[in-house]
């Protein structure tokens, strides 16, 4: 007898159930109790982050805004000069 059987008959007293609940209606029921558990787990987790001081955030969120800005000032250069190359060599090369 497999084990899932004899533990099913263990846990109904040895008696036989006439009526089988299937799987899919076994798991919409457990769904609210899963939620309950998800949630507890989120909550306990939540309470274990080890959350950034508004300094931190104020500092970094001003090293991100520098840093954004510094590399779009490059890179708006650095189109202006390639393009202006580009056409450079488009006039050079369409007046040969």
């Amino acid at each position: 007898m497999s084990q899932a059987a004899k533990v099913n008959r263990e846990e109904t007293g040895g008696e036989e159930s006439s009526f089988a609940v299937p799987a899919p209606i076994t798991k919409l029921a457990e769904y609210p109790r899963r939620l309950r558990q998800f949630l507890h787990d989120v909550r306990v987790e939540m309470r274990q982050v080890n959350w950034p001081s508004r300094q931190d955030v104020f500092s970094t969120t001003i090293v991100v805004i520098v840093t954004v800005a510094f590399f779009g000032l490059y890179f708006a250069l650095t189109d202006g000069v390639f393009s202006n190359l580009y056409k450079m060599m488009i006039r050079y090369f369409h007046a040969h």
